[in-house]
């Protein structure tokens, strides 16, 4: 009985002694519990944070202007290249013909202006004779008006000495004669002159045809050299060259294959700036403003803290602006928190050599610092 009694009483000390421990216990994570919770609440009205953030860069797509046969590839994966670099060369047998046919219309278009001044040189010189012609017809009118004139006097006189038989019938015969022979001189030249003068304006229209020629034979060759040097443009665009300095991605092209204008080829990612772009839940934009201190930590370098600036919001939030933005009107609306783009640059304080070493995409976690 003694025993039992013993027994109990040791149990009842151990169950106290446990009831003790676990009240302790309970109460140091309690404390814990409530101090780390005042903790948070303390840093998260200095702090907010988050890991939906990654490395951004300039991607410079390397596009073709005109379309072909890939000939030859002269870049790798991940291969460095410099502005200005040849990264692919096209067949350019095509443009080579091409501006062949152009070369050949400027020389066709330069001999048709050579033609046409040919003609109107001609054209003009029988604009000069022509109009030497009828200043000869007039100078001839001006004699034959004055030999009408004269034979006309002689033959009002004879014709009054006929009546007193002062002259013979012959002579007055011949002064009639000569006085006729005048007015129809007169008349001849005049017609002459009419018809040298239609010519002379036939001559003139023709010869401002024939300028009218030169000049769209001028406009040719201006046409034809147009050409050439659109020729020369394209057939320089079958080789493409690196627009900017930076690292090649992935080339997902072969020799042979057809590409097409305006198809991205590949990628060159420039090394000479980077920025982070972190996507912070529309609730915690409340104290955010640009300029404010951020740390940055890059998830492949886990022991390096970087230091940047806050620098700008976008101007929608990332479903917005993408591919299939949601339409809230559909009728099912669930009402989501949404998120919103932030930019934030590294400060002068991160080594560019560092910043080398940061791939465009990598994850990071941010932390802006409020105040």
């Amino acid at each position: 009985m003694k025993n039992n009694q013993a027994q109990h009483d040791v149990e009842t000390a151990s169950k106290k002694k446990q009831s003790k421990k676990f009240a302790v216990i309970f109460g140091a994570l309690v404390i814990l519990g409530g101090g780390y919770g005042f903790y948070k609440y303390t840093e998260g009205q200095k702090h907010e944070d988050t890991d939906d953030a990654q490395i951004s860069s300039r991607i410079s797509p390397v596009i073709p202007r005109v379309g072909g046969y890939v000939a030859d590839i002269r870049v790798q994966d991940n291969q460095m290249v410099k502005k200005g670099d040849t990264l692919v060369i096209l067949d350019d047998r095509d443009y080579v013909v091409k501006l062949e046919e152009a070369q050949a219309r400027l020389v066709s278009a330069k001999s048709n202006v050579s033609v046409a001044a040919a003609g109107s040189s001609v054209t003009e010189t029988n604009v000069i004779s022509s109009q030497a012609n009828t200043g000869t017809i007039d100078a001839q009118i001006e004699s034959a008006k004055v030999n009408l004139w004269r034979t006309q006097k002689d033959y009002e006189r004879f014709q009054n000495l006929i009546k007193d038989h002062s002259v013979t019938q012959q002579q007055f015969e011949q002064a009639e004669a000569a006085y006729q022979i005048a007015q129809k001189q007169l008349g001849i030249l005049n017609a002459q002159k009419q018809a040298a003068m239609k010519q002379t304006a036939s001559v003139a229209s023709q010869s401002g045809i024939n300028r009218g020629q030169v000049a769209v034979a001028n406009a040719a060759i201006a046409q034809a050299e147009a050409g050439i040097a659109s020729a020369e443009l394209n057939l320089s665009y079958t080789v493409i060259l690196a627009p900017v300095d930076g690292y090649v991605g992935t080339v997902n092209i072969q020799p042979g294959q057809m590409v097409q204008p305006g198809q991205s080829l590949f990628q060159i990612i420039p090394d000479d700036k980077k920025w982070v772009v972190a996507n912070f839940k529309e609730t915690q934009l409340t104290k955010m403003k640009i300029g404010q201190h951020v740390t940055v930590t890059v998830d492949a370098f886990p022991g390096q803290k970087l230091e940047g600036t806050l620098t700008s919001f976008s101007p929608a939030t990332g479903a917005k602006t993408s591919l299939l933005p949601p339409d809230n009107a559909s009728g099912n609306f669930v009402k989501t928190v949404q998120r919103v783009p932030v930019r934030i640059d590294f400060t002068d304080k991160v080594s560019p050599d560092f910043l080398k070493k940061l791939s465009s995409g990598m994850s990071v976690f941010v932390d802006v610092h409020l105040k």
